[in-house]
């Protein structure tokens, strides 16, 4: 049960973190813990909450790219967003995190040789789609987090019996 929670914790973090897939994380959190002996494996839990993971893995990719698309953004500002989001989590910046994709956006329109309004734009958009992936990513990773603490809580005389 352990390395389920621990899975759930990096899933969470994963949400923030372009390099870890937060929902499929939680997943696989999800699964250790249906195969301990403890709790009975529920094969239409697992395959419908895999299928709200892999959908929001896939919309992690699609929805910054239809916020820069939407506030007139290039290719540029979408690589840029995900540099200035390593950047930010990286650099001991207070609030990098929100700052960095807004700003490697906005690099990323003016390497592109767009104006700066265009540019400002195009970042603006690119840093909503990105607040909005990562905020669904963080709910479902929240949610799943829950779920195993339900599990836990129904199971949990069988778990901890000593």
């Amino acid at each position: 049960m352990i390395i389920a929670l621990l899975f759930m914790l990096l899933g969470i973090i994963g949400s923030f973190l372009p390099i870890l897939p937060g929902p499929i994380t939680s997943w696989l959190g999800l699964l250790i813990a249906h195969f301990t002996n403890a709790i009975p494996m529920n094969k239409s839990f697992l395959i419908t909450t895999l299928i709200i993971a892999l959908c929001i893995w896939l919309l992690d990719y699609i929805i910054p790219a239809m916020g820069t698309k939407r506030f007139g953004g290039t290719r540029y500002g979408m690589i840029g967003t995900t540099i200035g989001l390593i950047i930010g989590l990286i650099a001991p910046i207070p609030g990098g995190i929100i700052i960095g994709p807004f700003v490697g956006a906005l690099i990323g329109e003016l390497i592109n040789k767009s104006d700066s309004k265009t540019a400002t734009r195009a970042a603006f958009g690119s840093f909503i789609g990105f607040l909005t992936s990562t905020f669904i990513k963080f709910v479902v990773a929240v949610i799943y987090f829950g779920l195993l603490i339900g599990i836990l809580i129904d199971y949990g005389d069988v778990i901890f019996k000593f």
